[in-house]
């Protein structure tokens, strides 16, 4: 380990340049509910919860984003109280009662 850390060390003397990513270039970049990646906006289950989660605050909740990645239960109740947003439709898709049979309980 040491010999990795004064090896980097000198590299970034020498070239002036550092060879590991900082921790803002290692961060998951969200635009709303897209995940930047390489420029391009893709849907990820990440980032879609994020968003939910925003859009659940503005709607006067308290919830977090890690709560609802981490528990099943409070994305569905989220996505039955503000589903019906045309923001969080997609996201949601599955977790109402009433989503056209696409999953949901009814």
């Amino acid at each position: 380990m040491k010999q990795t850390l004064i090896a980097a060390t000198v590299l970034v003397a020498v070239t002036g340049a550092a060879v590991l990513p900082t921790a803002a270039e290692a961060k998951i970049r969200c635009d709303g509910p897209w995940q930047i990646v390489q420029g391009n906006k893709i849907s990820t289950p990440y980032c879609g919860d994020n968003y939910l989660a925003q859009v659940a605050r503005g709607y006067g909740s308290n919830v977090s984003a890690r709560a609802i990645r981490e528990n099943p239960s409070t994305k569905r109740e989220i996505c039955q109280w503000i589903g019906h947003d045309p923001k969080v439709q997609d996201i949601c898709a599955g977790l109402r009662n009433d989503d056209g049979g696409r999953g949901g309980r009814n």
